[in-house]
């Protein structure tokens, strides 16, 4: 099972589109992928047209758990309305983590343990993550392959970027998290100057860990989450769904890669 976080500490970079897009991909190749919204505000959940106040179990239950186990988790987990693809809700419960439970020890390893206990289930797993570091993205990253980091190609992200690596680097050097590192320019605009040169300036700064390709603005975008679909599902031929299916080619390469 492999899994992927996608996360930025700056807001509005595309990383619900992202995490959305890849998984609608993914499961199109036959691939069993979970989804795991991890930020409070359930942007992926109500993407996928759930509302977190009307389910009976979330993402916060997990953090309530006395084991966690396949048996304990998997009443967790519900079925979206596409094939091969189910979700693990966000709940606004989960702001109050870090002030409840941020020091209790093994906190950050909740989540590690629970998809652990999914391996066999899944192919793929995708944790959307807020934009704060806290106890939800400790433990995305502690269970994560790879972090998936979308950067807008305009100068203010590029800020946002800075801080997001200093971050990162930390947790690397923790003992609990082993992941690898991608960063991917989104709402690129070959019209415009500044998304030109930040995306030159992104391949400069960052060379062995930026894809070297970029997600266009694309309206379909939002017009598939307006009607709770995957952009692959709603327009499959738009250039931003091509986009990413160039990512994933990339991204499915450098896991067969590092495995080798």
């Amino acid at each position: 099972m492999i899994v992927w976080s996608i996360a930025n500490q700056k807001g509005g970079v595309g990383k619900t589109t992202t995490t959305v897009t890849l998984a609608g991909l993914i499961s199109e190749r036959k691939k069993r992928v979970l989804l795991v919204d991890t930020d409070p505000h359930a942007s992926l959940s109500t993407y996928l047209n759930f509302d977190s106040e009307q389910l009976p179990a979330s993402l916060f239950d997990l953090f309530q758990l006395q084991t966690v186990n396949k048996e304990t988790v998997k009443p967790l987990i519900v079925k979206t309305q596409f094939e091969n693809m189910d979700l693990i809700p966000a709940h606004m419960s989960l702001a109050t983590l870090d002030r409840v439970m941020g020091n209790r020890g093994g906190m950050g390893l909740v989540l590690k343990k629970a998809l652990d206990a999914l391996a066999d289930e899944y192919d793929y797993v995708l944790i959307d993550c807020p934009p704060i570091l806290g106890v939800m993205m400790v433990n995305a990253l502690a269970a994560s392959h790879r972090v998936l980091i979308p950067v807008q190609t305009e100068f203010l992200a590029m800020k946002g970027l800075e801080r997001m690596m200093r971050t990162l680097q930390i947790m690397q050097k923790s003992r609990s998290s082993n992941f690898n590192l991608t960063i991917i320019p989104t709402m690129y605009d070959k019209r415009t100057r500044a998304s030109l040169e930040t995306l030159q300036e992104l391949k400069i700064r960052y060379s062995d860990q930026v894809w070297a390709s970029a997600v266009p603005i694309d309206t379909k975008f939002r017009d598939a989450s307006l009607k709770h679909m995957p952009a692959s599902f709603y327009a499959k031929n738009c250039r931003g769904v091509f986009a990413y299916k160039t990512l994933l080619t990339y991204l499915e390469r450098l896991e067969q890669d590092e495995q080798a």
